[in-house]
């Protein structure tokens, strides 16, 4: 279980709680982005691992880590989850059993049939995302229910390919969902249940979010091919070797404090 976390020790010790009553077998990971309060030091006393970065890379920076974690301790499959306490547990088994059953990326979804979002999403931010829909449909030939959706699990293969690649900028979901069905692999959706923030503030809003989906939007038109376009070139990185050339998050990773994880099969 990966945990990104941003200025979270209000809200990790209850959703680290709900966690070890609800998924006692899993493994878990706080990636603490730099955070300036007590995350790590809450995490730790959860008796979770710990991952801190010096200085905050944004989520898909801490997903990176995470990811990077996940390969290097030899797990083969995980689960991303919010440390705001939005994800219900309950919904992890459903990701579980998708990986189980062959998918590389499972999705959470609060839009399909049995996904339950209990807290407001406002008008403009729901015109957002059904506009992201519609272009990832454009992209990757196939409609998805929420492309923003921040519940996900991934397969081994997944985790190597999204250790390397994975998109540092904020909005990463959406773009990363974009690269794995490019890319090939097996994505999925199930139905997750949300909620509301359970403490702390978010750390993008206002026209801050406004220039993440502007600039997403940007990257998305620019940077991807249609799947006519990709089939064409019948290429798939699914199996494909990650290279080995270093990167910042990997080097961030040998030289954070990591505290040992505790001991339970891989997730």
């Amino acid at each position: 279980m990966i945990i990104p976390a941003y200025n979270e020790a209000a809200s990790l010790p209850r959703v680290l709680a709900e966690l070890r009553t609800t998924l006692p077998e899993l493994d878990v990971l706080v990636v603490s982005d730099g955070s300036t309060d007590a995350t790590a030091a809450v995490s730790r006393a959860a008796g979770v691992a710990v991952v801190e970065l010096p200085f905050n890379l944004g989520i898909g920076g801490a997903l990176r880590t995470g990811f990077r974690y996940a390969v290097d301790e030899g797990y083969g499959t995980a689960v991303q989850f919010d440390a705001d306490g939005q994800h219900d547990p309950t919904t992890v088994q459903r990701l579980l059993h998708a990986v189980k059953d062959g998918a590389d990326l499972v999705i959470g979804s609060r839009f399909m049939e049995g996904g339950t979002p209990t807290y407001h999403i406002s008008r403009l931010r729901r015109l957002a995302m059904r506009a992201l829909e519609w272009i990832v449909r454009r992209l990757v030939g196939r409609r998805f229910t929420d492309t923003s959706s921040g519940l996900r699990g991934f397969s081994a293969p997944m985790l190597v390919y999204f250790a390397e690649h994975y998109p540092v900028e904020y909005m990463d979901s959406v773009e990363a969902l974009v690269m794995a069905s490019n890319a090939g692999f097996d994505v999925r959706e199930v139905p997750a249940g949300m909620l509301g923030r359970i403490g702390g503030a978010p750390s993008t809003r206002g026209w801050r979010l406004a220039y993440y989906y502007v600039r997403l939007l940007v990257v998305l038109l620019t940077s991807y091919t249609r799947p006519a376009q990709r089939h064409r070139t019948g290429h798939s990185d699914r199996e494909a070797p990650v290279p080995d050339a270093p990167c910042v998050v990997e080097q961030l990773v040998d030289e954070a404090r990591i505290a040992e994880p505790v001991t339970g099969p891989t997730a």
